[in-house]
């Protein structure tokens, strides 16, 4: 939408209806102190040619997917997207982000809010799914509390191999609200410390978090783990960053997770700059009164046709606040329409083809790197389409190489993970090409 700004005609007549004489009236309440007393310091106002200009000439700065190749990872991931979902979910009837609140006018949105949650159910193994959410660090937040309304218990175990940002927002999320969160280390194989997670659980634990892939890129053993928690009485929270991978893992359900959460970005959204995302968010049917969101079901009218409606509503605006699971207030719906296409569009096969092609091209580039001198990969635990690899220089140093050469290289895991300097995430979809790959192992070849 373009930008139209206000005529003084436009603020004379506003200020008319509103009993004003001036905006300064309005301001009145603002201290003198903290006003500023200066126009602002602006160029000159430009035309709308000579500004559409300015800014295409400022995007081309940028390094972008279309013309580097991207080695990018860690929760974000640059797949291919149909045609087809765009253009479907461009159309004017969906071309909204909210959740519709008289049904009878929305048949047509709450049925492919409906059908999403169908497919998140059948991707996950669980029972039931709600209509998504803002993303996947805060959905986990949400399965987290969750959990602890479930078992009525406070201490969240989580994995250190869960996504750092995820960590992040669960903290911000519990730290005021009586709940406490426990970290258990990585082995040196990569995967989760699961003997230190058995002896930190006690009858005050509501659930453990594990992540897989987790963000190292490693499958975890989550039957195993799911094991231990419920030993302790607690709750497994699974979360998927990666929803591609579950084209050839087995489902987070069938391995005994009671909450399955993560990131869609992948099923058929574009990277967006970080955001708007997808949370995507599974239970068992026992547990759905607890479950935070909404939740669209299938039903007939008194002709027997079928209809849909908000089956459940459990946050603040539509119950009362004591009642309420959560104060998620939209559901990203155009993301989870984008979700529902881009599955729809792969079927099964499709989706288990795509799993596939990013196995095979991240094995190849993983075997590639391991072989250069000075490179190492420091886990030996099987990944699927990113693995940390240990570079012969520093990877801010490697990275401003492989710009030079138009790629986008892995992500710098120091920051997180002290320990693994000189390491880098690196993520390989269906988008690279094995030449991609060779040019990358090129540059390593030559630092």
């Amino acid at each position: 939408m373009r930008y139209v700004p206000l005529t003084d005609s436009d603020r004379e007549k506003m200020l008319e209806i509103i009993g004003a004489e001036s905006v300064e009236r309005i301001l009145g309440q603002v201290p003198q102190g903290v006003r500023l007393k200066r126009e602002l310091a602006l160029p000159e106002a430009l035309s709308e040619h000579e500004l559409l200009g300015h800014m295409v000439r400022l995007s081309r700065m940028n390094a972008n997917t279309e013309e580097y190749t991207y080695f990018l990872g860690g929760g974000a991931y640059n797949h291919i997207i149909p045609s087809v979902v765009k253009h479907l979910s461009s159309r004017a009837e969906f071309y909204t982000p909210y959740t519709p609140y008289q049904p009878e006018l929305s048949q047509g949105t709450l049925q492919a809010t409906y059908e999403y949650q169908t497919l998140i159910c059948q991707l996950t193994g669980m029972e039931v799914a709600n209509a998504s959410m803002y993303d996947g660090a805060s959905a986990l937040a949400e399965a987290a509390i969750m959990a602890g309304r479930i078992t009525d218990r406070e201490m969240i175990a989580v994995s250190r191999a869960v996504h750092p940002e995820y960590r992040q927002t669960l903290h911000t999320y519990i730290s005021h609200i009586g709940m406490s969160i426990e970290e258990a280390g990585i082995t040196s194989e990569g995967v989760t410390d699961s003997e230190q997670i058995e002896r930190m659980l006690n009858d005050k634990t509501a659930a453990v978090v594990v992540q897989s892939p987790s963000f190292l890129g490693v499958v975890e053993d989550i039957k195993k783990l799911a094991s231990i928690a419920h030993n302790a009485g607690a709750l497994l929270i699974a979360v998927v960053a990666e929803p591609i991978s579950l084209g050839i893992l087995s489902p987070p359900g069938d391995c005994d997770a009671d909450i399955v959460m993560g990131e869609g970005q992948a099923l058929g959204n574009d990277l967006n700059y970080g955001g708007p995302y997808l949370g995507f968010f599974a239970t068992r049917e026992k547990y759905q009164r607890d479950m935070p969101g909404r939740l669209v079901g299938q039903t007939v009218d008194t002709a027997g046709r079928p209809g849909y409606v908000l089956t459940l509503a459990t946050r603040e605006q539509h119950i009362r606040r004591g009642k309420a699971t959560s104060n998620i207030c939209t559901n990203e719906a155009l993301c989870a329409l984008n979700a529902a296409i881009f599955m729809s569009t792969l079927g099964r096969k499709g989706f288990r083809e795509l799993a596939l092609l990013n196995l095979h091209k991240a094995a190849y580039a993983r075997d590639t790197f391991s072989r250069i001198p000075g490179c190492a990969l420091p886990f030996n635990a099987p990944t699927f389409n990113e693995f940390v690899l240990q570079l012969p220089a520093s990877v801010d140093e490697v990275n401003h190489k492989l710009i030079e050469e138009k790629i986008i290289g892995g992500l710098d895991l120091s920051g997180y993970y002290p320990e693994l300097e000189r390491a880098a995430l690196i993520c390989v979809t269906e988008k690279v090409t094995l030449e991609d790959i060779d040019k990358f192992a090129g540059v390593l070849e030559n630092l």
